[in-house]
Formats: C-alpha cells, sequence, structure tokens
C-alpha cells in the first residue's frame, strides 16, 4: 500500500479550494506552526553561549560532569 498523498477540492471553475490531508501530515504541520509560533515569541530573548548553557544544565543536575 503507498503512502498516502493529499487530496484537493476543487470549485465548479476548477479552482483548487481546499486540500485534504492524512491524520498524521496535519498533526505534523501543527506542530511545525507551534514551533515557529514559540520561535517568533522569543526572537527578542537574549542569548547564552553553549558554555553557560551547560554550566547551568550541570549546576541543575540535568548534564553529567
Amino acid at each position: 500500500m503507498g503512502k498516502p498523498k493529499q487530496q484537493f477540492l476543487i470549485d465548479s471553475e476548477g479552482k483548487k479550494t481546499a486540500v485534504v490531508l492524512p491524520m498524521r501530515r496535519f498533526q505534523r504541520l501543527l506542530e511545525d506552526i507551534h514551533d515557529l509560533s514559540v520561535v517568533a515569541e522569543r526572537r527578542e530573548e537574549p542569548t547564552i553561549s553553549l558554555r553557560e548553557l551547560k554550566r547551568r544544565l550541570r549546576a541543575d543536575g540535568l548534564l553529567p560532569d
């Protein structure tokens, strides 16, 4: 059985008006949209170096020494 593909709904003039996607693909698209919104929200936050991040994770016990 092949991979499910998207299907298009068309109007009376033959123009695509909607798309039907497999649920798994739709869920992945929603997750991508959410991830992009988080990136946009946090764009102005200050950054830290990788060294500082590792130091903080070790201090919190989340990264081994």
